[in-house]
């Protein structure tokens, strides 16, 4: 444990020094590089794809389920489109820089609000590779230094794409160690990194609700986090109801394990008799097992839900349903079972969308719309680093605003207190 921690802290220490050359760099220098570390992913397909076939071959002897090794698997498609994606966060906006407001005093002060980097990030993640580039190449666009811990299952992936990207980086002037990947899997690399408060600013972890629980718990600097996807599409009474079958449909169905589809369906008690047997049908016809609650049970097919099947993200094609008397038992629903994550109401009645929207306490709160654009290329923010469900710094789709903290700058001609 002591030899990781020692070299943990050596990258911490690098990152720390690479962060200030980082936050000297232009938009222009910054987007060059962006597009060298793109060229040198392509380039490097070849031996990223048979450090994949290690990872997968290590995955399948585990046992590990098909869609964990379909979220492992890469292939020439996938490895463009994740240079692709670096590409798309060349070409948006920079908000290093940005004046984010300005005032001058009676006292003749000036004073701005600018964006600037974080600094240095911490980012723990499981399974996926392509997390690797767009963790690093979001946190560089935001001038940010970089260390990546990815899951075990993703070791030799995750190297080859770290390596693609610094290499192709540093041709085009990356500095020297702003992108740092830990290059073991012992677990107290986890909690290493989480005691390098002293050089890293903040720790961002992507997985299950059992990894972040043991960054919370461990961490010395702040934490911005997501855990369970518990997300609700809310039928009112006032419900256009082709629309809201078409929209629960697609938020359950469309990609049903990952972290903005909807878990559960609140129905209001007056579209009962007629709603609840036409989305039931669409539901089945694609696969979906329905739990419900009793007055649920009494008009369609539905196994009985349980207590705790309204706190669960099944990420599944597995749906629960409960009907409620009015908009705000939905509510009370919602905000005593939910995560904190995404919520819709489907209803044509302005007055009753206009009093669940900032009632529900979620980052994402949607009228009319399906869950599943609770997403930053969704948002327009182009790759987004997470989805958080905090309620400091940053709440939902985390892009590259995210990724920054801002200072004040204060300019004066001699002014002085005394």
């Amino acid at each position: 444990m002591s030899d990781i921690k020692d070299q943990i802290e050596t990258m911490a220490r690098q990152a720390r020094a690479a962060a200030l050359k980082l936050s000297q760099l232009s938009t222009g220098e910054k987007n060059a590089i962006l597009q060298a570390m793109a060229a040198g992913l392509r380039g490097a397909s070849a031996s990223i794809l048979e450090a994949n076939v290690r990872d997968l071959e290590a995955g399948e002897a585990k046992g590990l389920t098909k869609a964990m090794l379909d979220r492992l698997r890469l292939d020439e498609a996938r490895i463009d489109a994740i240079a692709g994606g670096i590409e798309q966060v060349a070409a948006l906006p920079d908000p290093v820089g940005d004046l984010m407001e300005s005032w001058e005093r009676p006292n003749g002060i000036k004073l701005e609000q600018v964006r600037v980097p974080i600094g240095t990030i911490g980012i723990i993640y499981e399974s996926r590779p392509n997390v690797t580039s767009d963790a690093a190449v979001l946190c560089f666009k935001a001038g940010n230094a970089t260390i990546l811990r990815g899951g075990s299952e993703a070791i030799h992936s995750n190297r080859a794409i770290a390596e693609a990207l610094v290499r192709g980086g540093e041709e085009a002037g990356l500095p020297e160690h702003a992108i740092q990947l830990i290059p073991f899997t012992d677990r107290s690399s986890v909690t290493a990194l989480c005691q390098m408060d002293e050089w890293l600013d903040v720790i961002i972890p992507r997985g299950g609700r059992g990894l972040i629980e043991t960054v919370v718990s461990q961490a010395r600097m702040p934490v911005i986090k997501h855990y369970d996807g518990i997300c609700h599409t809310y039928v009112d009474a006032a419900a256009d109801e082709q629309m809201a079958v078409k929209i629960a449909v697609d938020a359950k169905t469309q990609k049903p394990g990952v972290c903005n589809a909807m878990e559960t369906l609140l129905v209001h008690e007056g579209v009962v008799a007629s709603f609840l047997p036409k989305v039931a049908e669409a539901m089945q016809a694609k696969g979906v097992e329905l739990r419900g609650c009793e007055r649920t049970c009494q008009v369609i097919d539905a196994v009985p839900a349980t207590e705790e099947d309204w706190k669960t993200e099944y990420l599944d094609l597995i749906l629960s349903i409960k009907v409620v008397g009015s908009l705000d038992e939905a509510v009370e629903h919602i905000n005593r079972y939910g995560s904190h994550h995404s919520e819709c109401i489907v209803t044509e009645d302005a007055a009753a969308a206009a009093r669940f929207l900032p009632a529900v306490d979620s980052a994402c709160v949607f009228h009319n719309v399906s869950t599943r654009f609770a997403d930053g290329e969704e948002f327009g923010f182009g790759a987004e680093i997470g989805i958080s469900t905090e309620k400091l710094h940053a709440r939902g789709p985390m892009g590259l605003r995210e990724l920054t903290s801002y200072q004040y700058r204060v300019r004066g001609a001699g002014q002085t207190k005394a």
